[in-house]
């Protein structure tokens, strides 16, 4: 039996009120790798996530191993790149912040373990599935049978690509276990994190087997039009991006992150008074 192990979607502990980052959960990782006496061989991301920071970079630093993402994460530095008016020491917009970057079809291993990788692109462009034997890691592409599936308003989102990822989870063996990164609990329920294949594709409350391409993408549209920013979107992009490296402070100013702010200005139109 191997020791080698694979960490998905890591994250730090950040408060946005206060700007403190705090490095907790990813101990709980170390330690468990340690206590195991495992070896990490990759820390993986499944995208580009936009509600938490990615531990990656500090999980190398302190147990090795190589953090890989999907290639198309080189479109998201050239976005944000621009958007964060970040210079070309901050960001390569190269990859090569990541150790290894992810095609279709691409194969990793932890000891005789194989990890398929599968381009679901739709709620980012640089969206993969990890799917190892039967569990399948798909980020942020489906949700609980009950929550539905992602937004897809991010810059390089595609309701119609969502669906064709979908389309491609639901060709894999129905026992086929999906793992979610979030659940937003409907109705106040218990947190679930796993569905399987066959439950999503009979009762997914926004794609079952049989909805149309169309219906599907009017559903995304729709919904996305009222979804507000998410609370951790600037700070998240500007750290997850570089592979989880947190910006580095200099020794007069400590580190920060950049907001961009939108200003808008309500006209009220009065008529002349004669």
């Amino acid at each position: 039996m191997s020791l080698q192990a694979t960490i998905i979607d890591s994250a730090l502990d950040y408060e946005s009120n206060s700007g403190n980052i705090t490095f907790d959960f990813a101990h709980t990782q170390i330690e468990f790798i340690k206590q195991h006496n495992l070896t990490l061989v990759w820390i993986l991301e499944t995208h580009a996530h936009a509600d938490h920071l990615s531990a990656a970079h500090y999980l190398r630093s302190q147990l090795g191993g190589k953090i890989a993402i999907g290639k198309y994460i080189i479109q998201a530095q050239q976005t944000f790149k621009d958007i964060f008016a970040l210079s070309d020491t901050e960001i390569s917009v190269s990859g090569k912040e990541f150790d290894q970057l992810l095609s279709h079809n691409d194969t990793l291993f932890i000891g005789d373990t194989a990890i398929k990788v599968i381009e679901t692109p739709g709620h980012t462009k640089d969206s993969v599935t990890y799917l190892i034997e039967d569990n399948a890691f798909i980020g942020d592409t489906l949700f609980m049978p009950d929550s539905g599936s992602a937004r897809c308003d991010f810059p390089g989102g595609a309701a119609s690509e969502l669906y064709q990822s979908v389309k491609r989870l639901y060709a894999l063996a129905d026992h086929t276990k999906l793992w979610m990164c979030h659940d937003y609990q409907p109705n106040g329920r218990q947190l679930q994190f796993q569905t399987t294949v066959a439950e999503s594709k009979l009762s997914n409350i926004h794609i079952t087997k049989d909805v149309s391409l169309d219906h599907f993408v009017s559903i995304r549209q729709t919904r996305d039009s009222k979804l507000a920013v998410p609370r951790l979107l600037y700070p998240a992009l500007q750290v997850n991006i570089k592979a989880g490296e947190l910006p580095q402070a200099d020794e007069h100013q400590p580190a920060f992150f950049k907001i961009p702010v939108h200003i808008l200005r309500h006209i009220v139109q009065t008529e002349d008074v004669k």
